[in-house]
This record gives C-alpha cells, structure tokens and sequence, in this order.
C-alpha cells in the first residue's frame, strides 16, 4: 500500500528533492492547498483542513507514560508478520521505552479497503487503533474532514520540524493541511520497479553484462517485451505480471506508469496534477494515453488477436493480470512460475531471500515507449514509477496516555538506524533522501543488491495527482481502465468516457 520531483541522491541545490521532477515543497504544498479548497465534508474538523476540534489542538504530555501499555498500529500483513524484529530495533536503536509495547494489526493489503476501514473507525469516534499507517494518496481527505490530530500543535517541534526539513518534501506534502501543518510523519517511501529471473533469462541467451546495464538503464517496453518473450519460448515461463484489476492500485500506480511512460498524463502538465480542481484540463483522451491502454492488451492478447493491441508490443502477460492485485501477482511469481513482475519493494525482499531466489533476482527500472524530451509535457515521459509510501498519523480519539506512547514511538522512528533496519527487515525505504543509496544500504542483505536500481525508481517517480476528490476520480480511472483491458469497451471508448466522468466530479467542487 509522493511536485515536479527530483532525483532521489541528487547534487544539484534541491534541499530533499528527488532532480527529474522538482517536487519542490513550495509546489507541493500549493498542490495540497489547492486540493483542499474543495473540502469534502463530514468529521469533526470545521472545514478548513486544519482538523481543529478539541482533540487535535492539545499538545501531548511528551513524558513516557510510566505504566505498562500497548498501542495498536493500523498497519499490514508485512508490518504484523515482522513485528518481532520492528520491536527489537525500535526498544535497541530507537531507544522505545521497555514499558510500552507496539501491536501491529494485519489490514488488507488492499489500499481501498484500508481507507474505508479507517473512515468507518474514525467516523465513529473509536479510541483503537492509536495510530494508522495512511496512503499518502489519500491521507488529504482525511486532513480536510478533520480526522486526524494535528502532529503540529500537539507534537513537539523537535520531531516536526525535523520532518519537515530533512524527510521527502514530495512526501511531506501530502500529510499536510491547507496552512501546512502536519498531520502524518512519512513512514517509508515506495519505488516499484520491474523484478525479473536471471536465471531463466540466461536460458534465452542473456548475459550478466546485460543484466548489469539494466539495473540501472531503462530500455523500452518494445526492448522489454521482446525480450520476455524469448525467455518464455525457451523456458516455458509464464511471462510479466502487473497489477490490472479495478482497484486503487491500477489508477494511482499501475496505469500511471504505463500511461506516464507514454507521456500521457490525467490533467496535462505536472503544474495542474494538484489544483485547481475543475481548473484544470482533463487529457486521459489524448494518443498517448489510449496507447498506454493498447500497450496494455497487447500483453495481455497480443497484436495478433486483438485489434485494439498496440503493434510491436508481444503477448507477455497472463489473461489473470485483469484480476491481479500486489499480493496475487506476486505469489506466482515467488513460486517460480513467472519471468517478470512489476511490485513494490516489499517483494524485492521476499524474492531475493536466499531460499528463493537469492541473487538470481534481477531488478530493472520501469521501462518506456516516449522519453522525457519527445514528451508533450515537460517533466512526464520516460521511465515512469508510480510514488508510493505510508505516513503514520495519529487518532485524535486515543486517550491521553495512549498518546504519549505514540510520540514514543515517533520519537523512535526518527532515528536513522531504525530507518536502515526497516529497510532491511521489510524493503521499506527510509523517507530521507540521504538514507536511501549509500556504503551502508548496499550492504544490508537482500535489498541492498537493489539500490541502485531503486534510486534510479525514485529519479523517475511520479506521484497520483491527491486532492480531495481523487478517491471518486481514481475508482472512475481504475473502472475503465479495467474495462478496457477486459476488452469490454476499445480503449479509445474507455478513455472517452473516463474523461466525461473526470470533468464531471471536477465540475462538482
């Protein structure tokens, strides 16, 4: 389960940018303003994003709480499964007091289901959990009904201005409000990147030279679905799994890495992707948006046998790819079956553990079909990964001792040998640009194999256009994209009428 956006590890005068994409902070706060000018209503906040009931407003006694406590975070199957070793860096590195103890409870997996259950929770006013892992494409809405504790007035400035300054600015962003204050602490960030078998590419003549160069050199979804292709004739292999069902993950990442590796883009230029709502221009119709789609049927049916398929593009993925969400597709995937797969790094870590596929685990950049400098935007085009990442935040229902456990936890998670050992333990990569590909970070095992190929994920990423409406936007973007791949509409068709619901709800606001 992310402005134009700079390189990750670059040296140009960026402050914590990630240099391809200048995600300046100034940007992506007026990004995030703009996208609250539009509040969606509901909650106890009084509408102007700033969450302010009696809750959020209190600072929080920033003492440990001296009798023994626990305190539930809203997390994942990842977190919940690796809780043992989350604690042990958190009491050994992070200094977390011997007293309070973090339960990490197994949401789905699934984006979507994790945002409707916070809503139902938060809603109702229920103390538990204390703390939630948030999407940072939909932690906005949240801010804008007044969901969540202001981390700005009730946090102590030590940890926020820390936040501030040194995490992602292009993360940081989206866990603000309207006047920039804080409302969630970036927990790791996220780079898909494509993960594929050495071992059975070697079996089709490819060479580690090869290898070496695309780790860090993004070749083009011709390249790439060609060479998948000959990997399956020789192997016998399914060939490259994607996530393509109706779900968040297809409309924030997924097709924003087809389509944006296309050069096409929902509202045009990066300038408009966070405001003014119902402002800005809604482009999903435009050649090199439907292309994304033919591109897409083309692996999955092939030019042969599907008229809409996008010519030069090979049949390499399974007819499944339609329902596969994370988890589902790379299941198959780890159990030897398939060539290729598009995930997150949590999967890295998974697939490269020795009694998988240890260093036979190749990892390559999302490849492309227009670059950069023949896009019709600017900063769109090329290798294009989808920005992903969780921040925590913190329920203004808990009770008071709960709370002061809580900045406990935050305080730990500030240190950077826990921020390296999270990588380590599960692929989640450190929200601090400087943490990332280092000396340090290549020699943690598996995932630092990896680093360099993430870093390079992280120069090219390219977030989902978050503003308060994008949760109607993105389940309208994830149906036709859907429908089109199943081949129930052609993809012009799909995108015709994606760009007559868009304009729609940004006609609302």
């Amino acid at each position: 389960m992310i402005v134009p956006y700079a390189s990750v590890m670059s040296d140009d005068n960026t402050r914590n940018g990630v240099a391809r994409r200048e995600y300046l902070a100034a940007a992506g706060g007026a990004g995030a303003t703009l996208g609250l000018a539009g509040c969606m209503g509901g909650g106890s906040g009084n509408g102007d994003g700033s969450g302010a009931d009696t809750a959020t407003g209190t600072p929080i006694d920033t003492a440990a709480p001296e009798e023994e406590i626990t305190i539930q975070v809203a997390a994942d199957s990842n977190f919940a499964n690796s809780q043992e070793a989350i604690m042990k860096t958190l009491r050994e590195d992070g200094g977390l007091p011997d007293n309070i103890t973090v339960e990490f409870l197994a949401g789905s997996f699934t984006t979507g289901d994790r945002r409707s259950k916070y809503q139902q929770i938060l809603s109702a006013g229920q103390q538990k959990p204390t703390v939630f892992m948030m999407d940072n494409g939909w932690t906005i809405p949240f801010i804008a009904r007044g969901q969540l504790a202001n981390l700005s007035k009730v946090l102590p400035g030590s940890i926020t201005e820390t936040v501030k300054q040194d995490y992602l600015d292009n993360m940081v962003a989206t866990a603000q409000g309207q006047n920039g204050d804080l409302y969630g602490i970036p927990l790791f960030a996220d780079f898909p990147t494509i993960q594929y078998r050495k071992d059975l590419m070697r079996q089709a003549g490819y060479s580690d030279a090869e290898f070496d160069k695309w780790a860090t050199e993004p070749m083009t979804w011709t390249r790439f679905s060609e060479v998948v292709k000959k990997t399956m004739d020789a192997t016998g292999k399914t060939g490259f799994n994607w996530q393509g069902a109706a779900y968040e993950g297809l409309s924030c990442c997924d097709f924003i890495e087809f389509m944006g590796s296309h050069g096409g883009s929902y509202f045009g230029t990066f300038d408009n992707y966070f405001g003014p709502i119902g402002e800005r221009p809604v482009t999903v119709d435009s050649e090199n948006v439907i292309n994304a789609v033919r591109m897409m049927r083309s692996f999955i049916y092939g030019p042969g046998n599907d008229p809409a398929a996008l010519d030069g593009i090979k049949d390499i993925s399974p007819d499944a790819v339609v329902q596969y969400k994370e988890e589902s597709s790379r299941k198959p995937f780890t159990n030897g079956d398939v060539i290729a797969l598009r995930n997150w790094p949590y999967s890295i870590n998974i697939n490269a553990a020795e009694d998988v596929f240890g260093e036979d685990l190749g990892v390559m950049p999302i490849p492309y079909a227009v670059s950069q400098s023949d896009s019709e935007y600017e900063t769109i085009g090329g290798s294009t990964s989808a920005l992903g990442g969780w921040h925590l935040t913190l329920n203004p229902n808990a009770t008071d001792t709960r709370k002061q456990a809580a900045v406990q936890l935050f305080k730990a998670l500030q240190t950077d040998e826990v921020r390296i050992k999270m990588f380590e333990i599960g692929g989640w990569i450190p929200p601090i640009p400087d943490l990332i590909a280092t000396e340090r970070t290549r020699q943690l095992k598996p995932i630092g194999r990896y680093v360099d190929s993430l870093k390079v994920a992280g120069e090219n990423a390219l977030p989902r256009p978050v503003t308060v409406v994008w949760p109607q936007e993105s389940t309208q973007i994830a149906s036709e994209v859907n429908a089109s791949i199943r081949q129930q509409k052609t993809p012009k068709k799909a995108m015709t009428d994606l760009k007559k619901s868009l304009e729609s709800i940004e006609s609302q606001v």
